[in-house]
């Protein structure tokens, strides 16, 4: 790994705790986890907000004030608005994708949930997102924060993973196992 790298994901780390703590400070750490989450969407669907975001040309200060506006239309709490106008003026907003991240794992492991990813060649409905949730919290006898992403590259099937564990039952990998089977015979 890098040093830019490093000094990349320690920055991250080191912003998300400095808002983990003021949010609980500030008694709104769950609408400070619900904006974050909010925003992760918002960075994963506008590739307008995304491109602003990683856009070193665009000046601070236009930047601050886009942010501001879409804090307000969001109705972020005062500690989020606040935070993410810092990152802004301090020019640190490249960082966003990483910050969020840490900051949904420090929330995560204080809650004493654990992670997991999902990809699924179908979308799932959130019912059955929260059934999935559920069966897997019970295998695994903790809370589990899923990180869902749909990926119709798989053809059918789902994969799962929970920290080390990893559960693949898509067709795009029985397939691939098939063809490898098929090379070696």
């Amino acid at each position: 790994m890098s040093s830019k790298s490093t000094f990349s994901n320690s920055t991250s780390k080191s912003y998300a705790l400095a808002l983990y703590e003021l949010a609980k400070e500030n008694s709104e750490l769950s609408k400070v986890e619900e904006g974050i989450k909010g925003l992760k969407t918002l960075l994963n669907e506008s590739s307008d907000f995304n491109e602003m975001v990683l856009n070193p040309i665009i000046k601070k200060e236009k930047k601050n004030q886009i942010v501001i506006e879409m804090a307000d239309r969001y109705n972020f709490c005062r500690t989020l608005k606040k935070f993410m106008s810092f990152l802004t003026i301090k020019n640190r907003l490249f960082f966003l994708n990483q910050i969020i991240e840490s900051f949904l794992n420090f929330v995560s492991s204080n809650k004493g949930e654990l992670k997991a990813k999902l990809f699924s060649s179908k979308e799932l409905t959130k019912t059955e997102l929260e059934k999935i949730r559920t069966e897997l919290s019970k295998d695994f006898k903790s809370a589990l924060n899923i990180d869902y992403k749909y990926d119709p590259d798989l053809i059918g099937g789902i994969i799962i993973q929970v920290g080390s564990v990893m559960v693949d039952t898509s067709i795009k990998t029985k397939l691939k196992k098939l063809e490898k089977n098929m090379m070696e015979a």
